[in-house]
């Protein structure tokens, strides 16, 4: 790579690869490590450990709460969900119970009813709010995207209803995931 490739891969991320894959084949295919979007394959790269530390607080915290109560089930990382005529993978999920698919083998075919973003250093935040309003057109209902350089999260319930949270402030599952909170200080911890 050289400094020019590696400079604009720092402000935008991982290059989107052009395919001549369809959506449908990306869905049937097995491959691993890539988002589809607008008929390109976006490379995932590995996280850091801080991205990794923030997502394990938030699924053990979410994970107890929606197996406790039978909510539905939480989606790691490598989980690829079709949002619109997109494949994303969001780093956690949330499908509830009456909306899980039939067959899990795949990469899910609906999009999840909760998507969360953990922002890392090479994330452009263009492409994470582009990603979060791709989420909610195609009818997921609730986006956090978590940052760990400010310790806040950014809550979208649409294009028009954001709030941000900070260290100070409680995150809730609201309608979404009934009776789920928690510091959001305990995200970052």
């Amino acid at each position: 790579m050289n400094t020019q490739t590696v400079h604009q891969f720092a402000r935008e991320g991982p290059l989107p690869e052009p395919t001549t894959m369809t959506l449908e084949e990306f869905l049937e295919s097995d491959l691993e490590g890539y988002e589809y979007v607008k008929g390109e394959l976006v490379p995932m790269p590995p996280t850091s450990l801080e991205h990794s530390d923030i997502s394990v607080n938030l699924i053990l915290l979410l994970g107890s709460h929606v197996r406790e109560n039978q909510l539905g089930r939480v989606s790691v990382s490598d989980t690829g969900f079709r949002v619109g005529e997109r494949v994303l993978v969001p780093d956690i999920a949330f499908v509830s119970t009456d909306r899980l698919p039939a067959d899990r083998r795949k990469a899910s075919p609906i999009p999840p009813d909760l998507a969360v973003e953990v922002v890392s250093p090479t994330d452009a935040s263009h492409r994470i709010e582009e990603k979060a309003f791709a989420y909610l057109e195609a009818g997921t209902q609730l986006v956090w995207v978590l940052k760990p350089r400010s310790k806040t999260v950014t809550v979208y319930r649409s294009e028009t209803d954001i709030t941000l949270l900070t260290r100070n402030d409680t995150l809730t599952g609201e309608d979404v995931i009934e009776g789920f909170s928690c510091p959001v200080t305990e995200l970052f911890e």
